[in-house]
């Protein structure tokens, strides 16, 4: 079965600094019909200006995933580490018993563009940690490429719940299968473009549930980048 989140029904927040759009219930949004699917938490498309961003603020027992998709997000944390992520680059953030975490956009003159992902971790009480990894866009390119996943196998980032997130940068007229199977869950996000899922077409922005056993057929209408969440 499939269940489309369309980008325009999307929850908004918008402060200036930022604009984010909202695929599930986030802060001042609620909607008691979209709370997540399965342990996937929370999609949102955030927007920041130029040299603006998130003050430090605090965060618990949740996985946190960084996606950049245009410009650079400036990270750091309680826990000594400091980065700046940019596209390709998958970043993973366990808050488990507690961290406090800051982001800002590192340009003065760019906005940032990314998707910040939140998962139910597997258990309470998890060691904080931090991670993250590159993917070119030749790993990505026309395929699945494997960037998150519980056992961290094919070079992917360490996620504590039996999750696997593949990334995927399709090209116009190029297609690519994936089959959810019975018993479990899974989501496509459009990050941008537009492609088909089964005969069904997405926009940027749009998402779609895919609950049972689904054979999903994805054709990009335009060159798109999307990310696929098969979880247990």
């Amino acid at each position: 079965m499939m269940a489309i989140r369309r980008s325009d029904e999307r929850g908004k927040a918008q402060f200036g600094w930022l604009d984010s759009r909202h695929t599930f219930s986030f802060g001042h949004y609620f909607d008691q019909e979209h709370m997540g699917h399965g342990p996937l938490r929370v999609i949102n498309e955030d927007r920041v200006k130029p040299g603006q961003g998130f003050d430090p603020h605090s965060h618990r027992d949740m996985e946190i995933l960084s996606y950049v998709l245009d410009g650079a997000l400036e990270h750091r944390d309680n826990m000594g580490n400091g980065s700046i992520i940019r596209p390709g680059d998958v970043q993973r953030m366990t808050a488990g018993t507690g961290v406090q975490h800051s982001e800002y956009n590192a340009s003065s003159d760019e906005p940032v563009h990314f998707l910040q992902i939140w998962i139910l971790p597997e258990r309470s009480g998890l060691k904080p940690g931090y991670e993250e990894k590159a993917f070119s866009r030749e790993d990505k390119l026309n395929r699945l490429r494997l960037v998150g996943s519980r056992d961290g196998r094919d070079g992917s980032v360490v996620i504590h719940r039996d999750v696997d997130l593949y990334a995927s940068i399709l090209e116009a007229g190029r297609g690519l299968q994936h089959t959810i199977a019975a018993g479990r869950r899974g989501w496509l996000q459009v990050a941008r473009g537009a492609v088909a899922i089964n005969g069904e077409s997405l926009e940027q922005g749009d998402g779609v549930a895919l609950t049972g056993e689904v054979a999903a057929e994805i054709t990009a209408s335009a060159d798109s980048e999307v990310l696929l969440f098969d979880m247990g």
